[in-house]
């Protein structure tokens, strides 16, 4: 088994990251403020500077184009104090921290305060949110800038919706689906359920200077396929060239599992793995305070934790074809998620429109891939139950004026 994730590592050094505590806005470009607003979002991990790198290096030639946007450009960073310390996260992780009982505690209104570091990020953060998506006249993209604790190539992650699949598909790149069916509470969770078309990227690596490279070439991207800069002021070519070479042969990957760690397990995973190495079911990837740590199925290992803080261990993963995201698109078209609680022991959850009840008793011969092209992927028991949810604005913009 290859060793090169920990070589890595240790042979390049921490990047020196300057900035100031809540100094989280790195550049606001206006032009037409009709226009699409794009919104990046950087280092969330205080160990992962490569975004907030990148956006410095972005930002100057985008005030040169400031004239030429067809809409608003928000470069924000993170975890602003993380960041200073070279610190995943001080108190508890930033990108576990938008639930709706958290963001209401943080509120910039609220005259509640607590004493964690991350509280203080967050509503520093939510001020910022409040004035963009306040303000947006058009529709708005969301960029989640991450890199990983052990060598992989680049990859993107998305919500299901169609909108964040049709964002997401115009990349050269990889694509995870059904990252938010394993995790909870993320920043970009948070800003998909605001309305925005959003999408995840792991750079690479947390010490390489390719992830700065990567996640430059993914925002000029990202400017040109949300139609804020034509292609006369984006080098298309050369940045779809630079992922290409990066990502290799782009594919489409079902997450089907995440090991949930807490520090009391005392992780560790066995060294040399990499992001999409193929595991075996029953191969052993790791230890923890019980013993052998093995996988439950055959696929693909993916962000295997290589750090000191984090509580997941590691996601599995296969590949699936083309077929089910076009058979996926023509049900939702075709209204099938707003029929599919006439199914035996399926039924609307009286408190959120976007939920499904399924009696798991009655409906068993369903099998849960169907929920899954419908767009129902997040999953909750309740009182013996299983309560299935899509995202909110799978089809259509709340941000988009109506004809």
């Amino acid at each position: 088994m290859q060793t090169q994730s920990l070589k890595i590592e240790e042979k390049i050094p921490a990047p020196k990251v300057e900035i100031d505590e809540g100094e989280h806005l790195v550049g606001e470009f206006v032009g037409d403020e009709n226009g699409v607003t794009v919104l990046v979002v950087g280092s969330i991990h205080g160990n992962e500077p490569s975004g907030l790198l990148a956006m410095r290096k972005i930002a100057p030639e985008l005030k040169k184009l400031e004239r030429e946007l067809k809409g608003r450009v928000y470069l924000v960073a993170g975890n602003t104090r993380a960041l200073r310390q070279d610190e995943r996260y001080i108190d508890s992780d930033l990108n576990r921290h938008w639930t709706p009982e958290i963001v209401a505690l943080n509120d910039p209104d609220s005259s509640i305060r607590t004493n964690r570091v991350e509280d203080a990020e967050q509503r520093e953060l939510l001020r910022i949110f409040d004035r963009i998506f306040l303000t947006a006249r058009n529709e708005v993209y969301a960029l989640d800038l991450h890199s990983t604790s052990a060598a992989s190539p680049p990859f993107a992650m998305i919500g299901d919706t169609l909108r964040n699949r049709d964002f997401g598909r115009k990349f050269p790149a990889t694509i995870l689906l059904g990252i938010e069916e394993q995790l909870n509470s993320t920043i970009l969770e948070y800003i998909n359920n605001l309305g925005a078309v959003t999408l995840g990227f792991e750079a690479g690596e947390h010490r390489q200077k390719t992830a700065v490279d990567n996640q430059e070439a993914l925002m000029w991207l990202a400017l040109y396929h949300s139609g804020c800069l034509g292609n006369e002021h984006v080098d298309v070519e050369r940045h779809e060239r630079t992922l290409r070479e990066a990502m290799g042969d782009p594919k489409l990957i079902e997450i089907r599992y995440r090991h949930a760690i807490t520090p009391a397990d005392d992780f560790r995973m066995e060294p040399g793995y990499e992001n999409f190495q193929p595991v075996t079911k029953g191969e052993v990837v790791a230890h923890d305070r019980m013993g052998e740590v093995k996988v439950s199925e055959t696929g693909l290992i993916l962000m295997p934790l290589y750090q000191k803080l984090g509580n997941d261990g590691f996601f599995l993963g296969r590949e699936i074809l083309p077929f089910w995201l076009w058979l996926s698109r023509a049900l939702r078209k075709m209204g099938v998620p707003g029929i599919v609680h006439w199914l035996p022991g399926v039924t609307r959850d009286p408190f959120n429109e976007e939920s499904l009840v399924v009696n798991t008793n009655i409906a068993r011969i369903f099998p849960l891939q169907i929920f899954h092209l419908l767009g129902f992927r997040k999953r909750l028991w309740k009182s013996g139950k299983l309560v299935v949810s899509r995202r909110k604005h799978d089809t259509r913009s709340p941000f988009v004026p109506e004809d």
